[in-house]
């Protein structure tokens, strides 16, 4: 049924590459403070770096949840669900590390993204996630789905705005958390 590691083999990294959409899951310290979880798609934002690490590229959303919550605690789990083929759910569970964009660190870690240089104009930062904790189990409750593809509203929303319009909503909408945590 369920297996419990704590390296992300060759088999589950192929796993995690291949899945259309992931989720992010952190929450603050404060146990009055609200749990996040995000749906990420993935055209390549989501790279397994070694057994111990994985990574994905940080797209500018309409909240900060997960940099406010890896900069207070570092806690984060990923999950990827099998939508179709064999039932299978992975979860990568870690301390995270924002790398924001703009730093020689991101730039390092941009081109273990296959994801399209277009993503750039959007992107906000790495989350690198040192893997303490890898779950694997059946999955059996997901249901099978047909992935049609990937949206392109986030992309033409970036592109409309341009790298100025998207440092401007940053500053406004990404610079602390719903709970008050500091964000970008």
């Amino acid at each position: 049924m369920g297996r419990i590691g704590t390296t992300v083999d060759g088999r589950t990294a192929s796993f995690v590459a291949a899945q259309p959409v992931f989720f992010v899951a952190t929450a603050p310290l404060d146990p009055a403070g609200h749990v996040n979880c995000s749906p990420k798609g993935n055209r390549g934002e989501l790279a397994v770096l070694d057994e111990r690490r994985v990574a994905y590229l940080d797209q500018t959303g309409s909240g900060i949840e997960t940099v406010a919550h890896l900069r207070e605690n570092g806690r984060i789990v990923l999950m990827v669900c099998a939508f179709a083929g064999p039932p299978r759910i992975v979860r990568l569970h870690g301390q995270g590390e924002v790398v924001p964009a703009g730093t020689p660190r991101f730039a390092e870690l941009r081109p273990r993204f296959a994801a399209p240089p277009s993503a750039d104009v959007g992107a906000r930062a790495v989350v690198v996630v040192t893997v303490e904790r890898v779950s694997d189990s059946c999955g059996y409750g997901v249901p099978l789905m047909a992935f049609e593809g990937h949206r392109d509203t986030m992309q033409n929303w970036t592109d409309r705005k341009g790298p100025d319009g998207i440092a401007a909503y940053q500053a406004e909408r990404n610079a602390s958390s719903i709970d008050g945590l500091p964000g970008l």
